[in-house]
């Protein structure tokens, strides 16, 4: 074949113009946070976003599609990590170009245009090419012939280079449950000289895969149950950085123009040339791809942390760090590569351009927070592998790899490089055990959410029931909580404790299936409705909504009344007041988001929310704690445009179309094709003005800014690393707290004989007056203590010519019993010994003096003060000369005292 001289720009724009002329859409990439779904860490396929329309619960104005995925493949069934480095095709993040069928074309145009992409616009030698399809070796699934014999159609393809692979290799899965369905693979043989090719061989580096085309055209419910999709799909997946190094002619994926800016950078600081660095490749293809792999995340809103996507981000950081430790490099190095990533990329992928300096201040700081520990950490690491070593074990428990992650911050996954470099592993189901109970014991919860109900079989057979019975939806449409706060509708189903049924009664915890509904369900931060379901005699309170299977909403509440049966004609109505309370604060979270913007800069990006009926939280990527100023600023900002009272214009559209007119799509939201666009400050007349807020939503909201209320800032503060959290108040709660407060504040005024306007300097009067008064009590105290000190001198003991002293002083402090301590040593500079004590809040406190001549002898201070100490329940220490202790038990201290002259005596023998 002819070596191409293309850049990696140029051939990812060739591929998505290829599929163009085949009347495919171009989709943007997703974001690497799939919003909506629990059941994935990271976007591990490009056919994430797609998910919904596979299941049939989600369409689009086009069925045949095309893009350039952003994946990441650290996490779950798909974890590349282990692999990056050691070789020259695996990757944390990478880029997957995919062709899409929604219900349109199937296997053999698939197959066509793959191989005339390959052979005919990409020129590849086709007797290099290999063809794998689906036989399962079980024979429960059906082998997929069709595909086999569209491959053996293909203009110069032998047959003899098809093969048949079974479920590990052509049996094609997003999760343990959802859309999948047989694949056929490309493999590219790099070295046909070696002769012939057996089904073993693909599997060796002497071959690469190139594309994997799959057929999705089941539903897993479960392990052992495949459900026929509605209609048949395509989607296809092709390494970017795999076709890259062919057509560039590379023997590595490193060795490709989209690395080159980042490898440069890293030999600018290590001084090697290039044969240097290709003789110590692994660390060189680990930075690469860390540094890569971190800015595509923290571009997307994750930063590093301590918890699921923020620890992968917080690991991957460390990792790279770590083996740029390989290379000498001591100071601070990723952000320099990072910045030839963002400069590779930027153009295709604007969010990196756009968080260019957030992306290096992130790395920078996360790398200097690691180098603060990473020496002790390594170290005590080293010893605990020592010791596997001499015992003959070969594992690490997980806890002790858990308590080497919270104390000196080193990852699982940098403690298990290090053991495998020793020949050892590490326990990980033991690690993450004690992650969990660690992060339940603090209060944090699990990471991630379930992976999917033990019920999902029966709510899908459910939802084909009704759609076969075309019950679900009204006009087409299932849920509708911008218009419909009422609704009408027959009872489609009734299920309790899982299963289903045709009446419920009183104290029953019922779920409920109508037509149509429009409670709003919890989704993008904003909690779900409340609300009421009433029939003729019956009624049932309802507390929830969810979404068990795709395609379904069942209200989740409890019978107050009466008997609800199947078939029943009901109205479903939601608690209005309450999601009036929830709009105000939805709305002052786009307020807030703005004003963030404003006062901190476009770093300040929602990285989380909660918005309830009585509060909004708020979390959000900034790297300190705010200032007062700051916090000021930022209450005046929503409350100046709340009294501006802008009309909020809310528009669908679709998705290109909104991100084009530079609307914000918030962290961790899924977005379909067609979305709510939510913009304030423009003149709804016009269309003209200064757009302060610009975001996607599909939450409820006020019809204009003036309906949120006051807005007041209750708290700000860290909910992890380089992530802060607001919460606030509007509406009512926050009337109902302007209120408490005047009413204490009146109070207090009362109290003090003053006005509310005068209180601030009635209480610097009372303050200054009370520091004064407190001032003359503790001198009148330290003289009383300083009388009866002086009466008790001459209760002295003569021990053998040692001068001893032991007292209880009653109104005495610490500080008090320090200064009598001197006073003591000044009358008897030599051969003396006193044990002074005091109460502060029913505790015992102690004072031990010994002269320095009685030292030399080995009497001690804190010797003597820790055993006076020990009866009482203390312990203490200090000087030869003066220690301190304190007990918890005042009741023992005149015994306490009484044993010092046997101890001084014992001394002194």
């Amino acid at each position: 074949m002819t070596e191409r001289k293309y850049t990696g720009a140029q051939i990812r724009q060739e591929f998505i113009d290829f599929f163009d002329e085949h009347q495919h859409t171009f989709v943007p990439s997703s974001s690497l946070v799939p919003g909506g779904d629990a059941t994935l860490l990271f976007t591990n396929a490009g056919m994430v976003q797609f998910k919904d329309v596979f299941l049939g619960t989600d369409k689009r104005p086009y069925t045949r599609a095309v893009n350039s995925q952003k994946v990441m493949r650290v996490a779950g069934k798909h974890n590349d990590l282990e692999d990056v480095g050691r070789d020259d095709t695996h990757h944390t993040f990478f880029e997957m170009l995919g062709n899409w069928s929604f219900g349109d074309y199937y296997k053999k145009e698939a197959i066509e245009w793959a191989w005339q992409l390959l052979t005919e616009v990409w020129k590849l030698p086709k007797e290099n090419l290999y063809a794998t399809v689906f036989k399962d070796e079980k024979g429960e699934i059906p082998a997929d012939e069709e595909a086999a014999g569209y491959w053996q159609e293909q203009p110069g393809f032998d047959s003899s280079r098809l093969f048949y692979m079974g479920r590990k290799d052509n049996f094609w899965e997003m999760a343990d449950t959802g859309p999948c369905g047989p694949c056929s693979e490309i493999h590219i043989d790099l070295r046909p000289e070696e002769g012939d090719v057996t089904e073993e061989i693909l599997d060796t580096d002497r071959f690469i895969e190139l594309w994997n085309l799959v057929f999705i055209q089941y539903n897993r419910l479960g392990p052992n149950t495949l459900d026929p999709l509605p209609a048949t799909h395509v989607d296809t997946g092709m390494g970017f950085e795999r076709i890259l190094a062919v057509l560039q002619g590379v023997d590595s994926n490193y060795k490709t123009d989209i690395f080159a800016g980042a490898l440069a950078a890293i030999r600018k600081m290590t001084g090697d040339d290039e044969e240097a660095m290709l003789a110590n490749f692994t660390p060189y293809r680990v930075i690469a791809d860390h540094a890569r792999t971190a800015a595509f995340l923290i571009a997307d809103g994750v930063v590093p942390g301590n918890i699921g996507r923020n620890y992968v981000c917080r690991m991957i950081i460390r990792r790279a760090a770590r083996f740029g430790g390989k290379l000498n490099l001591v100071e601070p190095f990723l952000a320099r590569v990072a910045d030839a990533i963002v400069d590779t990329y930027g153009e295709f992928y604007p969010e990196l351009e756009n968080n260019r300096q957030t992306i290096l201040d992130n790395l920078t700081r996360e790398e200097l927070r690691f180098a603060k520990t990473v020496e002790s950490g390594t170290a005590y690491l080293d010893d605990l592998l020592d010791g596997l070593k001499k015992s003959g074990e070969k594992v690490l428990a997980g806890d002790k790899a858990f308590n080497l992650y919270a104390t000196y911050g080193l990852p699982f996954e940098i403690t298990r490089d290090i053991a495998k470099e020793k020949d050892l592993d590490v326990d990980e189901n033991g690690f993450r055990t004690a992650m969990d109970e660690h992060r339940i014991a603090s209060g944090g919860g699990k990471a991630m959410g379930a992976l999917g109900g033990e019920d999902a079989e029966m709510y899908a057979n459910l939802v084909a029931e009704l759609k076969e019975k075309d019950k679900l939806g009204v006009d087409g449409v299932l849920y509708d909580p911008y218009t419909k706060l009422k609704v009408e509708a027959e009872i489609l189903s009734l299920v309790v404790d899982g299963t289903p049924v045709v009446s419920a009664n009183v104290g029953d915890m019922v779920e409920v299936v109508l037509p149509e509904t429009g409670f709003y369900v919890e989704s993008g931060g904003q909690v779900g409705d409340t609300g009421d379901i009433v029939g003729a005699d019956w009624r049932i309170e309802i507390t929830s909504l969810r979404k068990p299977s795709p395609g379904l909403i069942v209200h989740v509440g409890e019978v107050e009344s009466g008997i609800p049966k199947v078939g029943d004609l009901a109205t479903a109505t939601v608690d209005q007041s309450r999601r009036k309370d929830i709009m105000r604060n939805h709305t002052a979270t786009h307020l807030l988001h703005a004003a963030l913007d404003a006062v901190l800069g476009s770093h300040a990006r929602q990285a989380g929310s909660l918005v309830a009926p009585d509060r909004l939280r708020f979390d959000f990527t900034h790297p300190e704690a705010l200032t007062g100023d700051e916090i000021e600023k930022i209450e005046r900002y929503v409350n100046e445009r709340v009294l501006e009272d802008h009309f909020l214009e809310i528009e669908t559209k679709s998705l290109q179309e909104a991100m084009d007119g530079g609307a914000t799509a918030l962290f961790g939201e899924k977005y379909g094709e067609t979305v709510r666009n939510i913009k304030m400050g423009a003149d709804p007349s016009t269309g003209s003005g200064d757009v302060f807020s610009n975001e996607l939503c599909g939450g409820t909201h006020c019809k204009s800014s003036g309906e949120v209320g006051t807005f007041i800032l209750t708290s700000e503060g860290s909910a992890a690393a380089g992530i802060r959290r607001i919460e606030a108040i509007t509406g009512r709660t926050s009337y109902d707290l302007i209120q408490k407060r005047f009413r204490v504040l009146n109070q207090a005024a009362a109290m003090m004989a003053t006005t509310p306007d005068k209180m601030q300097e009635r209480a610097e009067i009372a303050l200054s007056e009370m520091k004064g008064m407190r001032h003359t009590i503790a001198h009148l105290r330290q003289n009383l203590a300083a009388m009866d000190f002086t009466r008790v001198l001459d209760e002295t003991s003569d021990v053998g010519g040692v001068a001893v002293l032991t007292a209880v002083l009653k109104e005495a402090n610490v500080e008090t019993l320090r200064q009598m301590a001197d006073v003591f040593r000044e009358r008897n500079p030599q051969n003396a010994v006193a044990v002074l004590a005091c109460i502060v809040d029913d505790k015992p406190m102690l004072i031990a003096s010994v002269t320095d001549d009685l030292v030399k002898r080995g009497i001690k201070a804190g010797d003597l003060v820790k055993f006076v100490a020990a009866p009482l329940g203390g312990g203490g220490g200090g000087r030869p000369t003066l220690a301190q202790a304190g007990g918890k038990d005042a009741s023992k201290l005149d015994e306490a005292l009484a044993s010092v002259v046997g101890w001084v005596e014992e001394k002194l023998k």
